[in-house]
């Protein structure tokens, strides 16, 4: 059986149409709610090597607290930035999922789909 994991947020809509979407297709994710189960951050650098990311392509925008840390500034640094989601996880965009094909942020939901068998 494919495993698959799901690092998602329970309020998250869009993590809740990725886990929909692997479950119409018969699977079960290990499911990480990562806010109310922080990573830490050997683990974000895991995550940030396997997506292909920097930490400010990985930052959840649209919430107040991107606002309220300044994080749109441009010259802040990605170390700054990783810092900021190893301390504030809601920071971090999601879902992600992995399987045996790679990792994705699945932003449209639909991308989960080139990850199943």
């Amino acid at each position: 059986m494919e495993e698959i994991t799901m690092y998602y947020h329970i309020d998250c809509g869009t993590s809740n149409q990725v886990l929909e979407l692997i479950r119409q297709k018969g699977f079960e994710p290990k499911l990480i709610d990562y806010v109310q189960n922080p990573i830490g951050a050997e683990k974000l650098q895991d995550l940030l090597d396997l997506l292909g990311l920097t930490p400010r392509e990985l930052l959840k925008t649209s919430i107040p607290l991107y606002k309220e840390l300044d994080l749109e500034d441009p010259d802040l640094s990605q170390e700054y930035i990783f810092k900021q989601i190893v301390d504030h996880p809601i920071l971090m965009n999601r879902p992600i999922v992995i399987t045996s094909k790679g990792a994705k942020l699945c932003r449209p939901a639909e991308l989960v789909l080139d990850l199943l068998p």
